[in-house]
């Protein structure tokens, strides 16, 4: 009887035994989240109001991404869950704290800050010749020049299944 006790008491305090007894619980990384296209515009601040006077509200680049293929692509949860290769129920807590913010600024007169986030952009890994960095471009000149050494001689790696050849598109259409 008591061996049920110390089992009831450990579920009711939420204590472990056994192995796993006195670890610290580490909450499981984020995934990055893919995004197409990077926001032009990323500060809005209300009419008449001037920056230094108001609150901001951060909406993350993934959640814009969220709104865009949404709201303006209008494609359907699965659709936009797909393009951003995160579960449905993942795009749908993406989307409706973007609008909680989204509409808690428009009430509330605050600036909004598109910024940061848990997000990669996807697209082809560029590989240098010259040092072997492989590396995601981050910048249009990253095409050209190795952002490590600074070299010219620069490749795309072709190992991502999500290129389907665009990178030499650029790559040709910059020459």
């Amino acid at each position: 009887m008591q061996i049920g006790c110390n089992i009831l008491l450990a579920y009711a305090t939420n204590k472990e035994y056994g192995s796993n007894a006195g670890r610290i619980k580490m909450p499981r990384p984020v995934k990055s989240r893919r995004v197409e296209s990077l926001p032009e515009f990323t500060y809005f601040v209300p009419a008449g109001r001037r920056k230094c006077e108001i609150e901001e509200i951060l909406i993350k680049v993934e959640e814009f991404e969220a709104m865009r293929l949404k709201d303006v692509e209008d494609l359907n949860q699965e659709e936009c869950a797909e393009r951003m290769q995160i579960s449905r129920q993942t795009f749908q807590n993406i989307i409706d704290s973007a609008r909680k913010k989204i509409a808690t600024a428009l009430i509330e007169g605050k600036a909004i800050n598109i910024s940061g986030g848990n997000y990669t952009r996807n697209v082809c890994q560029f590989k240098c010749i010259s040092c072997e960095n492989t590396y995601e471009i981050k910048y249009e000149e990253d095409r050209k020049i190795c952002p490590s050494c600074g070299s010219k001689e620069v490749t795309c790696n072709k190992r991502s299944s999500f290129c389907h050849g665009q990178c030499i598109k650029h790559t040709m259409n910059d020459k």
